[in-house]
């Protein structure tokens, strides 16, 4: 097994304390590459951290890595917080990054996804005083995101996910008992890295590089990474160009395998535009699943085990128009 590795470096004129995680699901892998790049450059003089302080996480999670898939014993990703009982990998790991992660106050994730698509970034919420996930930094995030050269974003994620960890439990009250610990069901579930750096008062957003397999995800990943350090003044490159034409959405709605026999009615890729009505699958009973309204589906994962999530629904958002 891995250890937990942070390579740092640090300026010594005062800045920004960034941190740039990739491989929180160890299948995802063009965060690591792009990390790795940029450490060479930093190591061979090629780029200098002028000021402030980067901390570079290439594989957040060393079990998931060394076994090739996205996760070790759970997704780190949907319930990360520290424990006094760590009883799976995923709770270590915890232990080690959410301290790490209170001592930045950036975060770059850097992931990919299983379906075919464009990179895109996730924002958090706009700016509120609410008690699911208040934030001072929602236009900062904004700003930020439309800088890291990628032309679509989306934000509503915990919002949407808590609405759908109630809609879980409400079936799973229905159900016989299962065995083990349901993760799904924690009320908790759904907070990853970024809602947990943001619990800190910290700054974060998630790029998704494009499809894991897409040879291109390293250089977006790359790309995002020296533009980050650029936007926040640790280098000495311009400011990375805004955005002009992205497109803005929402995410409004997250939609569980009920069965492992449920099947999509074709072959989904991300962002691929929905109509009311289109027949988006069906269910192992016969129940025909269709779109609500307009708009265009997120994540479809045909491989996605029962009570998982099988895809999620967007729509139309003003909010990252320039």
């Amino acid at each position: 097994m891995l250890p937990f590795q942070a390579i740092s470096f640090s300026a010594v004129l005062p800045g920004k304390r960034v941190l740039i995680l990739g491989a929180v699901h160890g299948n995802e892998l063009a965060g690591m590459h792009g990390i790795r790049r940029v450490i060479a450059e930093i190591e061979s003089g090629e780029l200098e951290i002028a000021n402030g302080s980067v901390t570079f996480v290439p594989i957040s999670n060393p079990m998931a890595y060394a076994l090739k898939r996205r996760v070790g014993d759970r997704n780190l990703n949907r319930n990360l917080s520290p424990t006094d009982a760590p009883t799976e990998f995923e709770d270590h790991i915890a232990n080690w990054l959410c301290p790490l992660m209170a001592t930045h106050e950036v975060l770059l994730d850097l992931h990919s996804f299983q379906a075919q698509g464009q990179a895109f970034v996730m924002v958090g919420p706009e700016n509120n005083l609410g008690a699911l996930e208040p934030t001072t930094h929602g236009d900062t995030e904004r700003d930020w995101a439309l800088r890291l050269g990628v032309t679509r974003a989306v934000d509503g994620w915990l919002s949407t996910y808590a609405v759908g960890v109630e809609d879980r439990r409400a079936r799973a009250a229905n159900l016989q008992p299962s065995a083990g610990k349901r993760h799904d069901l924690d009320a908790k579930y759904g907070v990853g890295t970024t809602e947990y750096m943001r619990s800190t008062g910290g700054i974060a957003i998630t790029l998704e590089c494009g499809q894991h397999e897409d040879p291109h995800g390293r250089e977006v990943a790359y790309r995002a990474i020296r533009n980050t350090l650029a936007y926040y003044g640790l280098t000495g490159d311009a400011m990375p160009p805004l955005a002009t034409a992205a497109e803005g959405l929402r995410i409004s709605q997250v939609v569980d395998k009920f069965d492992a026999a449920d099947t999509f009615s074709r072959a989904w890729q991300s962002f691929d535009s929905l109509k009311a009505g289109d027949v988006i699958g069906t269910r192992a009973n016969g129940e025909v699943v269709t779109a609500p309204k307009d708009g265009r589906i997120l994540f479809p994962n045909a491989l996605a085990e029962a009570n998982h999530e099988w895809f999620y629904l967007t729509e139309a958002t003003s909010r990252f128009n320039t």
